[in-house]
């Protein structure tokens, strides 16, 4: 942000938008507005809020319009809208990042909200998403209905997940995939999803991804479910002299 003299006296202010890809010009106009009127939060829906409130937090000093504005991003999360979530969050440093680390992503802008958003995603993925997609309960009718069931659709939502967030969503006990809420059923769940990740997300990457059923692991005795993810060994050649 820059200003310079005007010759009526009035001082201009140069705010570098693209500085800050999460800001767009109507988010960035909204909070402005917001400065003069509360009505401006009326014009904050599902595809402008994420902007909104990356504005408020770029101006400062807005806990109301960026309390709205969250909460409009937290309820857009949806099965639609996940695969757009997700890519947010895979873009949000970690905390282990270093502050001097190049091209550091410019999502750091959301301050706390960041870490909000992230344990919202979760929780979607976590508890929501098989929920809504009925995985809980039996079904009624045991004739498959036309077209992909619900857990295709949770499959090929975890076959895009980044990492971390798939194997933290996996191993969570509260992620259940059918009416049991086994860990048989999750690490049956984990190797399908594996696979696909294969040919998509994980392709290329170097690492291979693994899942293991450890009984014993959990909780009371339990069994438990465990993803790791480890670089694979480049061959070695041995050249005769």
């Amino acid at each position: 942000m820059s200003t310079s003299p005007q010759v009526s006296g009035q001082r201009a202010i140069y705010v570098h938008l693209d500085q800050e890809p999460e800001v767009t010009e109507e988010g960035f106009a909204i909070a402005l507005g917001f400065l003069y009127s509360a009505i401006s939060l009326n014009l904050i829906r599902p595809h402008n809020a994420r902007s909104v409130l990356a504005a408020g937090c770029l101006l400062g000093g807005m806990e109301d319009l960026c309390g709205y504005a969250y909460e409009a991003c937290r309820q857009s999360i949806s099965v639609d809208t996940i695969g757009n979530w997700v890519e947010f969050i895979d873009s949000i440093p970690s905390s282990s990042d270093s502050p001097t680390t190049p091209d550091l992503p410019k999502t750091t802008i959301f301050g706390l909200y960041a870490q909000r958003l992230k344990d919202d995603v979760l929780h979607f993925l976590v508890d929501t998403l098989p929920e809504f997609l009925d995985l809980h309960h039996a079904p009624s009718d045991p004739s498959p209905a036309p077209g992909p069931n619900g857990r295709d659709v949770l499959l090929q939502v975890y076959s895009r997940v980044p990492f971390d967030m798939f194997k933290t969503a996996v191993e969570s006990p509260s992620f259940r995939v059918d009416p049991t809420g086994s860990d048989q059923a999750r690490f049956k769940f984990a190797k399908e999803a594996i696979e696909l990740r294969k040919r998509g997300i994980a392709r290329g990457s170097g690492a291979e991804e693994t899942v293991v059923l450890a009984f014993g692991g959990g909780n009371g005795g339990g069994s438990s479910v465990h993803i790791t993810r480890k670089m694979r060994k480049r061959p070695l050649w041995k050249v005769n002299a």
